[in-house]
């Protein structure tokens, strides 16, 4: 078996948008990055259709989003389980679902890697993992060449709910079974009627078909108890019949671009650490597809890991710090698993859940209700587990506008190097100062605020910090109050938790 050199640090099994997304994170941090894909050249196949408002801002933290927003269209309405939701301006900029392909989402992300220097290899499949005290092999194979052995310092499972990285780990994968089979189509229906509403229940399950391009339809169909073999095969004349079984009718159907299955089993790794491999998306999560949720977290559970991830390769933080990618993303995908089981459940044919569904959508009209399932699906609201009494410590800063020492008009903006932040808006606390331990790797920047009050998710309006320490992926990890002298132990202690111990002198 060949052999790599020892100058990678880290290995990214996968080449979907959580391995692309944490080879740009990882990079953007000064790591040496190779992703691994199983696939010869990217499938093409449209599969996610859409990216949520955290998302957006994470993209827009990076400096990217306007290659995104090119390509897509922004959608005025969500749904919870086919239930129309509404959206708060004020909460986001981004505050609309972005109507664009994963097969988009993939070119793009891909392109922004290579720029990065990133390495893709791709037609390499990972079939052995060696851990040690010093590194991660790798053993890989390919039907072009021969086997590799990569040596890494640490590897990271982004390939998929059949992940081989998560079984060569030994990740336990416990949840609950499927207990219905949907089927997915991008195709032509030339006889879909011109008044058709993009979801319908019936008898037998529901379908949606829903206009992507001109002259094409994904199309979807579900079939509660009826659960598929993993081994039976997908083929169009399954989809025609699963539609007609549903709707009565296949409207046409011809052309099928892609074809392909999934089901509402939901399944969650125990540990998204083991050692030196971790996991990150559907190789830590599956769920039932609903409100379009499992890109979206497996993209921020590369922001998340990613800038921990570097540091930790590249120095000064301590390996303990990785410790902190599970603590912070295991109940989020928790969440996730929770209120997409939940959505199943309301779509499962019948007169109960047509009652149910009912009074569920009553419920939806009142304001608090729509704004906790809203921020369900767009992730605005998640607040981590950090020590710090402000109210924004833990959650994402808001992109409020400023006038900035560096130039930059609003906060998302001090964000594109992917390096910390500590924003002083006091005009003259001793916040930087404090920091000056941390000033190879902590950013300082003076602004002045244009606003007296932020708009925080699920808080509403609060009086706008003094001073905020920002992490790369966005989130607070100290904030002090207007018109308080900072609290110097705990500026320092957040400081050095998260981005290592200060230089002496």
């Amino acid at each position: 078996m060949g052999h790599t050199g020892t100058d990678t640090d880290v290995v990214i099994a996968g080449a979907g948008p959580t391995g692309l997304m944490l080879a740009c994170e990882l990079r953007l941090a000064g790591a040496n990055v190779i992703v691994v894909e199983r696939l010869a050249q990217r499938s093409g196949e449209s599969r996610a259709g859409g990216i949520h408002s955290r998302t957006l801002e994470v993209l827009d933290q990076r400096g990217v989003l306007e290659r995104f927003l090119a390509e897509g269209e922004p959608q005025p309405v969500g749904h919870f389980s086919g239930l129309y939701l509404d959206f708060d301006e004020s909460e986001s900029r981004h505050p609309y679902p972005l109507m664009i392909l994963q097969s988009a989402i993939e070119r793009l992300l891909e392109e922004w890697a290579l720029e990065l220097g990133v390495r893709v290899r791709r037609a390499c499949e990972v079939n052995g993992i060696r851990q040690d005290e010093t590194g991660v092999t790798v053993e890989t194979c390919g039907a072009q060449e021969a086997p590799t052995a990569l040596r890494a310092r640490y590897l990271v499972g982004c390939d998929g709910g059949r992940s081989t990285v998560r079984k060569l780990a030994g990740i336990a994968f416990p949840g609950t079974e499927a207990t219905m089979t949907a089927l997915i189509g991008d195709v032509e229906l030339p006889d879909l009627p011109e008044d058709y509403v993009w979801v319908r229940r019936t008898a037998g399950g529901d379908y949606s078909a829903i206009a992507f391009e001109p002259g094409w339809h994904r199309v979807i169909t579900s079939e509660f108890d009826r659960v598929a073999d993993r081994e039976e095969s997908v083929t169009f004349e399954g989809l025609r019949d699963s539609l007609i079984r549903v709707a009565g009718t296949d409207f046409g159907m011809r052309n099928p671009r892609w074809i392909s299955r999934f089901n509402d089993a939901a399944r969650q790794a125990d540990r998204y650490r083991k050692g030196r491999v971790l996991l990150a998306g559907d190789a830590a999560h599956i769920h039932f597809p609903a409100g379009g949720q499992g890109l979206n977290m497996g993209v921020q559970d590369a922001v998340n890991l990613g800038w921990k991830l570097g540091s930790v390769v590249r120095g000064p933080a301590p390996e303990s710090l990785l410790d902190t990618y599970h603590a912070e993303r295991h109940p989020v995908g928790e969440r996730v698993l929770h209120n997409t089981r939940a959505q199943s459940a309301l779509v499962r044919p019948g007169p109960q859940t047509d009652a149910l569904r009912e009074i569920f959508g009553s419920l939806m009209v009142f304001d608090e209700v729509n704004q906790y399932l809203r921020h369900l699906l767009t992730a605005l609201d998640i607040r981590y587990p950090l020590d710090g009494d402000h109210p924004l410590t833990g959650r994402r800063v808001p992109d409020a506008d400023l006038k900035a020492s560096d130039g930059a008009s609003r906060v998302h903006e001090l964000l594109h190097a992917a390096r910390p932040v500590l924003l002083d808006l006091s005009g003259g606390t001793r916040a930087a100062a404090l920091a000056a331990g941390w000033a190879d790797r902590v950013d300082v920047v003076e602004a002045r605020g244009e606003d007296e009050r932020w708009i925080v998710p699920a808080l509403g309006e609060i009086p706008a910090p003094a001073a905020v320490l920002i992490r790369p992926d966005g989130h607070v990890a100290w904030a002090g109050a207007a018109g308080t002298v900072p609290d110097a132990p705990a500026l320092r202690a957040a400081l050095d938790t998260w981005f290592g111990p200060a230089h002496a002198g």
